[in-house]
């Protein structure tokens, strides 16, 4: 097997690297930093950000987007000027409720969406719709955890690792953002800050327990020795689930340790395990949803309620005849194993100039037989960075200057095998064998310079050559034997992506912002071998998928007590991968559309309109349309090409809401005793290109209660405790609606219109019913 990434790339990427301009920046006028400040954050934002020139040690904020030792130098994300960025902290989302999955957590975003995944706590996120088409892994930005990369080098993300109690705040990034994060990065980026020794200086202990057999027991420690700093978090979570065959039981492990011998040199160790297996419930057509949304009584086919799905699986796991048989008959499952393990060394060559270098290495195993296949993978992945950040003047203006050079690579193996039905969760014949190595190197470089005291100006470039080198066998097994099919792929993409931003903040309370922004997602490997039939098979010729966003935002402080954010954004995008399903139980398939356009407002609020009251919304107008996109359809020997420009694109919900408003005692006997009513609603979406099929929009109410208290005599320092009512009025909604493919009448040759989509299977989850969630916490 050749090399991932050619030699002409590595010449590629070292020559843009050598035509970076050196950040030679004069040593700033100490009076002046001291004055100024270039910091930009949304006020829509939970949480605070430090100023320019402050390290987590001195202002006693950590960072934002990063938790590192004492004195660490900020990092390029900690403070993104011109970027449109929301800080979710920790009070309202995590601290004072039972946070079942992270995505009870994103929602007090704007510009998120969330869909339920694969089993388990699993949920797939989007951001401004980048993504929202997906029901597996997520794609289109990039995730970080503490600085370390969490998305593998094929661009995928999977979010049964994270678990909400661990972290302090989560950074959403929003919009093209391959200037500042590479790679994958069309939608936006996710940053997760967990808890330093310091924050937590102690040990927790908590329990949580709730409808369906919900059961969490985790513990943190952390704490601070001299030189030393350690944070560790455990969980043990398990459930029956809310559906039919859909119980879960994972265990989480997360470490962030640092050791600081020296003021100039600072090391960070970053560890996280997670293991999980669940059980996977069938996904529903629209029709089935709607006589019975969690497919229950479906133990057997035979035996089968009304609304119930099943899959046609090969009798004998190879050919020939088929019978149906339920998820629980099928022992639909996944068994996935993740490991992450990374390294940074961070040096101070003088006062202002900090060099880093960062390693880490992610295993990702899975093990998933559910459905009409199985698939089995080992992805291990290596990450390589190097920065350069310094902090001067620039033609005599503050100025902060970025440059930093990343590869990494990802070595693939997977196997797609025929299920066989009864008996657990049976193997079939061998239908596709795939070997491969994905990889990026790249550089990027960001300049950052305060124009005047009220304009601040940012610039930024990224350049990356990424390889696809590999092959895919696909076997087809009938009464005369086995026979193999091979396809190769080679490819090899040049994608460069630039940024500009302009700042203008005449007063501490308002400030406007434009920015302009590309980003770009290649293909991955896996996506090159599965078929519009959604078998394993040859879509070798995907290309990348681009964008180019504009934003314009303000960011004020009306009056005391209330921040509000307001972003316009327009993106035009070019090759869009999209993925949707051809039926139930075959391989998801993805094509590029040509062209298309999303365009938005968000909306972010928080609003302290009385002592003890607050209230909080996050609202996004999503609007997304195909300008360029012939679809062709076949049905035996019948071929149609239908043109889609105009039709909404699936899967992304014009309108979404979050909105809570909480009471919590501000003082006296009661004082740490709280609660809020909070409403989640989101409009229909279609499902299909030719926007037959719209899946309803829902709203749920949640009610919560909690309690803090100080334990002055005893061995514990502090008591929370808190409830939750979610789904209040017990609402049957669409939680997830994985994309359907048109398809052909074999008769007339027309479309199938609304009738046989809403009677396809294999797309829906329903939400949660009414369910109650309770926990305490004791700190030490």
């Amino acid at each position: 097997m050749s090399s991932p990434v050619p030699a002409r790339a590595a010449r590629r990427a070292a020559a843009w690297l050598v035509a970076v301009p050196p950040l030679v920046l004069s040593v700033p006028d100490p009076a002046r930093s001291a004055s100024e400040s270039v910091t930009l954050e949304e006020l829509a934002v939970t949480g605070a950000a430090n100023g320019r020139n402050q390290s987590p040690a001195t202002s006693g904020t950590p960072g934002f987007g990063v938790a590192a030792p004492p004195g660490s130098a900020p990092l390029v994300i900690e403070h993104p000027r011109g970027e449109v960025a929301t800080a979710v902290g920790r009070e309202g989302t995590i601290a004072n409720r039972p946070a079942t999955s992270i995505g009870t957590v994103l929602l007090d975003s704007p510009g998120v969406t969330l869909r339920q995944g694969n089993g388990g706590r699993d949920v797939v996120i989007s951001i401004r719709g980048n993504n929202a088409r997906a029901t597996g892994v997520t794609r289109n930005m990039v995730v970080l955890e503490d600085g370390f990369s969490v998305t593998q080098p094929d661009g995928a993300s999977r979010f049964d690792l994270v678990d909400p109690r661990a972290y302090s705040r989560i950074d959403v990034f929003r919009g093209p953002q391959s200037a500042l994060f590479g790679n994958y990065a069309t939608g936006g980026a996710l940053a997760f800050r967990t808890r330093t020794g310091r924050e937590i200086d102690g040990y927790e202990i908590g329990v949580d327990a709730g409808s369906f057999g919900y059961l969490s027991h985790y513990y943190s420690v952390g704490g601070a020795s001299g030189p030393f700093e350690l944070s560790l978090f455990a969980s043990d979570v398990r459930a029956n689930g809310y559906q039919d065959h859909s119980s879960y039981d994972t265990q989480t492990v997360n470490l962030l340790a640092s050791y600081t011998p020296t003021p100039d040199n600072r090391f960070t160790l970053k560890v996280i395990h997670n293991q999980v297996t669940a059980n996977i419930p069938a996904r529903a057509s629209l029709d089935q949803f709607r006589i019975n949304p969690y497919q229950r009584g479906c133990a057997a086919a035979a035996t089968a309620a009304p609304g119930c799905t099943t899959f046609n699986l090969l009798v004998n796991g190879a050919f020939g005849t088929r019978v149906p048989v339920t998820a629980t008959e099928g022992d639909f499952r996944r068994n996935d194993l993740r490991t992450i393990i990374g390294g940074r060394w961070e040096h101070d060559i003088d006062a202002q100039t900090t060099w880093r270098v960062q390693v880490g290495f992610d295993e990702r195993n899975y093990n998933q037989p559910f459905y009409n296949t199985s698939g089995r993978g080992s992805l291990p992945s290596y990450n390589v960075q190097t920065d350069l950040t310094r902090r001067g003047e620039l033609f005599g203006l503050p100025a902060v200057g970025y440059a930093a050079l990343a590869y990494n690579v990802v070595d693939i193996t997977a196997s797609v095998f025929n299920r066989a039905p009864y008996g657990g969760a049976r193997l079939g014949a061998l239908s596709g064998l795939q070997d491969a190595l994905q990889s990026n190197l790249g550089g990027r470089a960001r300049l950052e310079l305060e124009l005047a005291p009220q304009w601040t100006a940012v610039a930024g470039l990224s350049a990356e050559e990424t390889g696809i080198v590999g092959r895919n066998r696909t076997f087809d097994t009938n009464a005369a034997g086995t026979t193999s099919t091979l396809a190769r792929a080679d490819r090899s993409f040049f994608n460069v992506a630039p940024e500009l931003a302009l700042i203008y903040r005449p007063d501490p309370d308002w400030a406007l912002r434009g920015r302009v922004a590309t980003g770009y997602s290649t293909p991955s490997f896996s996506s090159m071998f599965v078929t519009p039939a959604g078998l394993p098979g040859n879509n070798g010729d995907l290309k990348t998928q681009e964008n180019l966003g504009f934003d314009l935002g303000a960011d004020v402080i009306p009056f005391e007590g209330l921040k509000l954010s307001v972003t316009g954004f327009y993106e035009f995008f070019r090759n869009e991968l999209v993925t949707q399903s051809p039926g139930a139980g075959l391989l998801n398939y993805t094509f590029n559309a040509p062209a298309s356009e999303h365009r938005g407002i968000e909306v972010g609020a928080n609003w302290m309109f009385a002592p003890g009251w607050q209230g909080v919304l996050a609202y996004t107008f999503d609007d997304q349309v195909y300008t360029d996109y012939v679809e062709q359809i076949s049905a035996g020997s019948l071929t149609a090409r239908f043109d889609r420009a105009g039709n909404r694109i699936p899967g992304v919900p014009t309108h979404q809401v979050l909105a809570r408003v909480g009471y919590d005692v501000p003082a006296g006997p009661l004082a740490g005793l709280g609660g809020f009513a909070e409403v989640v609603a989101q409009d229909g979406y279609y499902v299909d290109n030719a926007n037959f099929l719209k899946v309803p929009g829902f709203a749920i109410l949640n009610l919560n209660v909690h309690y803090s208290a100080l334990l002055p005599n005893g061995y514990a320092k502090r008591i929370d405790l808190y409830g939750e009512v979610r789904n209040v009025l017990d609402t049957a909604y669409v939680s997830s609606a994985n994309p359907l493919a048109n398809t052909l009448n074999t008769a007339t040759g027309a479309q199938n219109g609304r009738a046989v989509l809403a009677n396809t299977t294999g797309s829906i989850f329903a939400g949660p019913p009414r369910t109650f969630v309770a926990g305490m916490k004791l700190s030490f």
